[in-house]
């Protein structure tokens, strides 16, 4: 687990990093597409992308601090940080003073009765993203939107379900490298296992933490229990998800729209299943029978299918 690259005197957050990389892989293969397709004007895509990017995260950072599980600790941080769940320094030593807190790199304030770390005030926290907390689907539902209005304002440069395709492919292919990122951070872990793929997370990972939470480990411990790794699973689905519709887009693409609408529906399915195998905080509703993503994948597969069902009789009828 590497939650930060070190570049010299440069710390990077892994999952930031790598979601970035994966976006920027993902906007040039889309662009380098519409030189072989009429209708999309590179320039107006790339103009699309940054818009896109913009609605995107502050959807996907909207929908994990509402409905992760993560709200009232927001909200804490800015009205009184020593509600939120602090950290012992390594050794699983209280601490005694706030230097203690930020030489370890676990929190600028010392709870003296808990001796446990916590963060600074900080009312911002919420819409700082390259600390993590991004639900996909929430970016998705704040980028779709946003997306449509503007390619439909350029329509006479570009085709909407067209364009569309190209985030078919594009999207996967991003989320490859995102669920890179939280095997670096150790997030998005699964539940504890013994079998030939378990892997296990070092001290004070989310792991860690969350098997303390439930009594499985003690404070002493060194690691957390072996667990499934669910972020690699997510990694080699996603794989096969963008290898798929970039081959579709390629040779298959019977009409416009068949590629992203056929993305939904593959990534919502295996989203919905990798689910059951993932033991992080997995949202607040449905008293947790399922989790947010899992909610969400329902609609999106009965969408899917209408629109592929819609979009197909209208190719069919010359409309598309």
């Amino acid at each position: 687990m590497h939650p930060t690259f070190h570049l010299g005197p440069l710390d990077f957050p892994a999952y930031f990093t790598l979601l970035t990389i994966g976006y920027l892989l993902a906007v040039i293969l889309a662009w380098r597409q519409t030189f072989r397709i009429p209708g999309v004007d590179p320039n107006k895509l790339l103009d699309l992308s940054i818009v896109v990017l913009i609605a995107g995260l502050l959807g996907a950072r909207l929908l994990h601090v509402v409905a992760d599980g993560y709200f009232w600790d927001y909200v804490n941080l800015c009205v009184d940080p020593m509600k939120v769940k602090g950290k012992m320094l390594r050794g699983v030593v209280p601490c005694t003073a706030d230097d203690q807190c930020i030489k370890a790199k676990i929190g600028e304030l010392c709870n003296l009765a808990a001796g446990t770390c916590h963060q600074g005030r900080d009312c911002l926290r919420a819409i700082k993203v390259w600390y993590g907390g991004l639900a996909f689907y929430g970016g998705f539902l704040g980028a779709m939107p946003v997306g449509i209005w503007y390619i439909l304002r350029h329509r006479d440069r570009m085709v909407l379900w067209r364009v569309a395709d190209l985030a078919g492919f594009g999207i996967a292919l991003g989320l490859i490298f995102g669920r890179i990122g939280c095997w670096f951070s150790g997030c998005c872990f699964g539940f504890t296992t013994e079998g030939p793929l378990a892997v296990i997370f070092p001290k004070h990972s989310p792991a860690w933490d969350r098997h303390v939470d439930l009594d499985l480990i003690n404070r002493a411990a060194p690691a957390a229990l072996p667990v499934i790794p669910t972020q690699l699973i997510h990694v080699v689905s996603n794989f096969l998800i963008f290898v798929f519709c970039f081959i579709m887009f390629k040779r298959w693409r019977k009409f416009d729209g068949i590629v992203f609408w056929t993305f939904m529906i593959l990534y919502a399915v295996s989203r919905f299943l990798i689910e059951y195998y993932r033991d992080d905080y997995r949202g607040v509703w449905l008293g947790g029978s399922l989790s947010t993503s899992q909610i969400i994948a329902i609609p999106a597969v009965l969408a899917s299918i209408i629109m592929l069902v819609i979009l197909k009789r209208r190719a069919a009828n010359g409309d598309g």
